[in-house]
């Protein structure tokens, strides 16, 4: 049976969601993420290679589940810079303006077409980095980097959590492309991701043999709940959760609801109010216009190409097109 903190209704659909959820039986939250118009806006607008759009839905769905938890008109962002055949991945989750809008989210990736191959998967990034940002809008944003390590970018993050910021952390995601009977195909992505969170991180006085110590080796979630002396409870939620099936993960015949009662209905589930998701960008005419009228004439005359100045947006594929009298009289 699912409960729900303070008796509030949870919707039905599950469709571009997140549902926050804590098992209280286990000690562990965490939450449940369906994207489905949203990432098949993301990647519908730039028709990258399926194995690229795999990446980036993965990317994606890893910035809706931790974005999820940051403070209202907060920026979450994850970037990954690989030496592979795709040397950029980058979203952001904009956490919504006030109580009861939705989040936004973009994402696009960089890639040298020539060098793809058969790859797929992390493998395509080669030896790289996975970033992290959380942006306030007020002085320095927050800042974390992890090696690209694994087989997977979920497992990059896991590692991040358990160095970091000292939290068991497991994620299921996936992806793919879906087609109703007489529908044109589309994608949809769905994942999981539980987090155990113990009332004071075990990392605060380390001894000489704690894991991750003296070497290369990096701390995975099941060392950091080991430390807190409750590595069942973490070992028999993150069991249960490797059972999961990829259909029940992208739905949509299973809702969030129906998967959490699937996985752990033996461990009294609590669900909280879902977040709503939609694809969102921030480039603006108005600010690039601005911005480029601030450029000196000299810096602008050589952006000019057949008489006009373009740029464009890199996450929503937005073209805009200047002139440089248009420019000049902006600076007037």
């Amino acid at each position: 049976m699912i409960q729900r903190s303070n008796n509030e209704a949870v919707p039905v659909s599950s469709d571009d969601s997140i549902l926050p959820f804590q098992l209280d039986k286990l000690n562990v939250r965490g939450r449940v993420a369906r994207l489905d118009v949203t990432i098949d806006t993301i990647l519908g607008q730039h028709n990258y290679p399926q194995a690229v759009s795999g990446l980036v839905a993965e990317a994606t769905l890893l910035t809706a589940l931790i974005g999820q938890t940051i403070k209202l008109r907060d920026r979450f962002s994850i970037q990954v810079r690989g030496k592979g055949a795709v040397t950029m991945i980058a979203t952001d989750y904009f956490a919504p303006a006030a109580e009861g809008e939705p989040a936004m989210m973009r994402a696009y990736a960089a890639f040298d077409p020539e060098k793809l191959g058969d790859g797929e998967g992390i493998s395509l990034l080669g030896d790289g980095l996975m970033g992290v940002t959380i942006d306030q809008g007020t002085g320095q944003p927050y800042q974390g980097v992890t090696p690209l390590t694994g087989e997977s970018l979920a497992e990059c993050a896991e590692v991040y959590f358990a160095q970091s910021e000292q939290i068991a952390t497991r994620f299921a995601l996936t992806s793919a492309q879906s087609q109703e009977p007489g529908q044109a195909a589309h994608w949809r992505a769905g994942g999981v991701v539980i987090q155990h969170l113990p009332d004071a991180s075990p990392l605060m006085d380390r001894g000489p043999d704690a894991p991750g110590d003296g070497g290369s080796d990096l701390m995975t979630g099941d060392d950091v709940a080991a430390l807190t002396g409750e590595g069942d409870d973490w070992r028999t939620a993150a069991l249960k959760l490797e059972t999961v099936e990829e259909l029940e993960l992208i739905g949509p015949h299973v809702t969030s609801e129906e998967l959490l009662l699937r996985l752990f209905h033996e461990d009294s589930p609590r669900v909280y109010p879902p977040q709503s998701v939609r694809f969102g960008c921030t480039c603006d005419a108005v600010k690039l216009e601005g911005v480029l009228s601030s450029y000196d004439h000299s810096a602008l005359s050589e952006m000019v190409e057949d008489g006009k100045i373009t740029a464009d947006c890199q996450f929503c594929a937005a073209h805009y097109v200047f002139t440089l009298d248009q420019l000049k009289r902006d600076r007037n």
